[in-house]
């Protein structure tokens, strides 16, 4: 027997039997042989013709079949094809022609798209499963048709061209911008801040916890009118608010963008086009609520500027700072430890290495400042204070000394030029380069700064790198994050309640008309945001949680923001419960960590204070947890100075 066709001395059985009259066939197919019913039904203004196999009409396995003789198989169809059979079979479909009829009513979908293939459905399945598939592909086609309609109320509700008016304070002001561009040692944010100091009102925004500090405190120095100004320090982590407060420093993300002042600073402009934070200088442009806002960074920020500027049709003064001092490569590299010298910055790309190559450097009898990324602001700000106050001949660090303190290096020392991305080792790029490199000569202090590689590669490469002419930053697509009240918009059109899809809709489906400003997200939320979904939150919590600044790929931190998530869900109360001996303990690597948690539960405390309270306490915890890692940092320095001394 062929495929769809009944064996040879079948088919005079099958006329024997009168089936296909009746409009039945004897098939055999995908390894079985059964019974096809054919037939049609009228509902619902539709006529469908179907060919179709009863719950009871496979037969048997044609091996099986086979061994069977005449009067066997004929007993067996004649059982399998009574009257009432058939009569279920067609009573079965009309009742599936109509649900689907009123489903596909319902939807504004052509019924006859699903059930034309009624009348030929090439399997040995039973009409049920066909049914379900079908049910299937509606769903899919339902599930379509509303993702398209969401897709286009989503557009409707919000369009990224109309991004800067929903800033209202700023788009009802008159503001201009001044910009003011140059390299590290140009005076460009000492200007700035001098602008700031002076103003009525104001707000500076930093680029790290550090800086907002730094500056925090610059400005608590200033006087007018014989009275120090009132100023507030606003981190997501920490708050200090001053009574009848007129001057503010904070993080770029904490952006203010409903008090009106008059002037606003935002500092590393060049930020823009960063991958994962971007958006934040994108919101500061459009809704720093100021008269007259400072765009202060790099030079190559300098289209994007004017880009943005005539966007928002604010009146843009540019100024372009020269560096105030020379900056010089060394005529080779260092190549020995012996041959740095007091006044040098060593910097390396990871934990592991600063805190190796401080070992080395201090071995060699100098005393060491150690600077990188997981220390908290308040330890690098003393290990910094320990180099300016001559306490540390030489400072080991990351490029985190590029950014936010002012140290007096002499020379700046590259002990590699690679450094991992997130995912891969690769060079660094010309503009970290360049501002490595520029902390070298402190304007006042040295008439020169001196920029050398540790090894030749290193030193070869710098040379390079300097050399190379800035790329501007892209005039267009403008990093947009979401903010709760967009999720909020989308959720109420679509009634969606998945924080990943909702921040998925946000992506893919807003309205972009000219790609100036594009939506982005970091990897890093959107697989939160997934883990977040498993959990009964709302969508503020929710949110609120996938922001978090703690690290994930730290296990003790991914733990800790688990438990206060799942706190959270339970509506359970999170408090501290602080060791005081604990962290005398624990390794440098835990107590960074410590610091870090009781950082981001600070941060978390602020935006869910019902849940977690002890904000104060949290602090306070950071505060000696930071305390612990200076004093280590100091004792593993002077540890390693007394092998030097031994050893003479």
């Amino acid at each position: 027997m062929t495929t769809d066709t009944p064996f040879d001395d079948d088919e005079q059985l099958s006329l024997d039997l009168d089936l296909p009259r009746r409009g039945i066939a004897l098939v055999k197919l995908e390894g079985r042989v059964f019974l096809r019913f054919d037939g049609s039904v009228d509902a619902a203004g539709l006529h469908v013709p179907y060919a179709l196999v009863p719950s009871q009409g496979v037969l048997a396995k044609p091996s099986k079949w086979r061994k069977l003789d005449r009067e066997a198989r004929a007993a067996l169809i004649t059982e399998r094809s009574t009257d009432r059979a058939l009569r279920e079979l067609h009573d079965h479909t009309l009742a599936f022609v109509r649900e689907m009829a009123a489903e596909c009513e319902e939807f504004g979908l052509a019924p006859m798209d699903f059930l034309h293939s009624l009348a030929d459905v090439q399997t040995s399945e039973p009409a049920g499963a066909v049914f379900d598939r079908i049910r299937q592909r509606l769903g899919h086609a339902v599930e379509r048709q509303r993702e398209e309609q969401h897709a286009e109320r989503t557009r409707q509700s919000i369009s990224l061209a109309e991004y800067p008016a929903s800033f209202e304070v700023a788009r009802r002001m008159p503001r201009k911008f001044i910009a003011l561009l140059g390299p590290t040692n140009s005076g460009k944010t000492h200007k700035a801040m001098e602008a700031l100091a002076k103003a009525p009102s104001g707000v500076y925004l930093a680029p790290l916890r550090l800086l907002a500090l730094e500056n925090y405190e610059r400005l608590l120095e200033v006087t007018q009118h014989g009275k120090p100004l009132a100023v507030s320090l606003v981190t997501g982590e920490e708050r200090r608010l001053a009574e009848g407060a007129t001057h503010v420093a904070s993080t770029v993300e904490m952006l203010d963008s409903r008090t009106a002042v008059d002037v606003a600073v935002i500092d590393e402009i060049q930020m823009l086009a960063d991958r994962d934070r971007g958006a934040a200088w994108t919101a500061a442009v459009c809704g720093a609520p100021a008269r007259t806002v400072y765009l202060v960074g790099a030079p190559e920020a300098r289209r994007a500027i004017e880009a943005l500027a005539e966007r928002l049709e604010c009146p843009l003064e540019v100024h372009v700072l020269k560096r105030k001092g020379p900056l010089a490569m060394e005529s080779g590299p260092v190549r020995k430890v012996q041959n740095l010298r007091p006044g040098d910055a060593l910097i390396a790309f990871s934990r592991r290495d600063v805190l190796m190559w401080r070992d080395m450097v201090a071995e060699m009898g100098h005393s060491v400042a150690t600077v990188y990324g997981n220390l908290s602001p308040e330890v690098r700000r003393a290990q910094a204070q320990r180099f300016r106050d001559g306490a540390a001949d030489i400072v080991v660090g990351t490029d985190a000394i590029a950014m936010g303190l002012n140290m007096p290096i002499q020379r700046i020392v590259m002990t590699s030029t690679v450094k991992f991305n997130g995912y891969e080792e690769e060079e660094i790029p010309a503009p970290l380069a360049r501002q490595i490199a520029g902390r070298a000569g402190r304007y006042g202090i040295h008439e020169e700064g001196l920029v050398a590689g540790f090894d030749g590669e290193s030193h070869e490469v710098m040379r390079s790198l300097l050399k190379e002419k800035p790329v501007p930053l892209n005039t267009t697509g403008f990093a947009v994050a979401p903010t709760l009240e967009h999720l909020h918009r989308i959720a109420a059109v679509t009634r969606e309640t998945s924080l990943a899809r909702l921040l998925k809709r946000f992506i893919h489906n807003i309205d972009v008309p000219d790609g100036f400003f594009y939506p982005r997200i970091t990897e890093d939320q959107m697989d939160r945001a997934t883990w977040l979904d498993t959990l009964p939150l709302t969508v503020a919590e929710k949110f609120a949680l996938s922001l978090v600044p703690v690290s994930t790929k730290v296990v003790s931190l991914q733990h800790a923001w688990e438990h206060w998530c799942v706190g959270l869900s339970k509506k359970r109360i999170t408090h501290l419960r602080p060791d005081d001996q604990a962290l005398f303990h624990m390794t440098l690597q835990e107590v960074e960590d410590v610091c870090r948690k009781y950082s981001a539960y600070a941060w978390l405390g602020y935006r869910l204070p019902d849940y977690f309270p002890d904000i104060e306490l949290a602090q306070e915890l950071s505060r000696q947890a930071s305390e612990r890692v200076d004093s280590m940092l100091q004792d593993q320095n002077t540890n390693a100075r007394r092998r030097h001394h031994r050893r003479r």
